[in-house]
């Protein structure tokens, strides 16, 4: 049976590196959301309160993410899904709706010092490298960072919850 295997933490923990390995190791797709976004809905980004704007279309992302992994799925084929579920509700969401549809999360949870996650995404902002998908300037980095809300006791005690270290 194929496996749905959820890659999560705070930006610049090195999800998209991980999730690009993890996928050429068990032969599985790697689906990012911010892939995804950029393609689809950069261009008519608002010059003001984008926070709105993102999380509305975030949430239809999603649903279309799970609609196509769905497919994926069926074909016996692992996902892996990097969707930035940075606060704990909307993953726990997610984790129920994956098990409504017959599969159980494995989730993996990077992190890294904030000034090592920041260096990192400084990095990527210049390198434009393969886990690029959009420049990520400071103060957008510093709101994203506020949000990330490690998984507690009850989310571990429920799911598959594994931590990892990515150089």
């Amino acid at each position: 049976m194929s496996v749905v295997h959820l890659i999560e933490g705070p930006v610049g923990a090195g999800k998209s590196t991980y999730s690009a390995i993890l996928a050429q190791q068990m032969n599985g797709v790697h689906i990012a959301l911010d892939e995804w976004f950029v393609k689809l809905f950069s261009p008519d980004r608002p010059a003001s309160d984008p926070i709105a704007w993102y999380l509305q279309r975030k949430d239809r992302l999603i649903d279309v993410i799970w609609s196509h992994s769905l497919r994926v799925l069926a074909t016996g084929t692992n996902v892996i899904l990097e969707l930035g579920l940075v606060q704990r509700q909307p993953r726990m969401d997610f984790y129920h709706r994956v098990q409504s549809d017959g599969f159980e999360p494995l989730v993996y949870v990077l992190d890294a010092p904030v000034e090592i996650r920041r260096q990192r995404v400084h990095r990527r902002n210049i390198e434009k490298g393969a886990t690029f998908a959009m420049v990520v300037p400071d103060h957008f980095f510093d709101m994203a960072s506020s949000m990330w809300e490690a998984p507690d006791e009850f989310e571990c005690g429920e799911y598959q919850v594994e931590y990892l270290s990515v150089p």
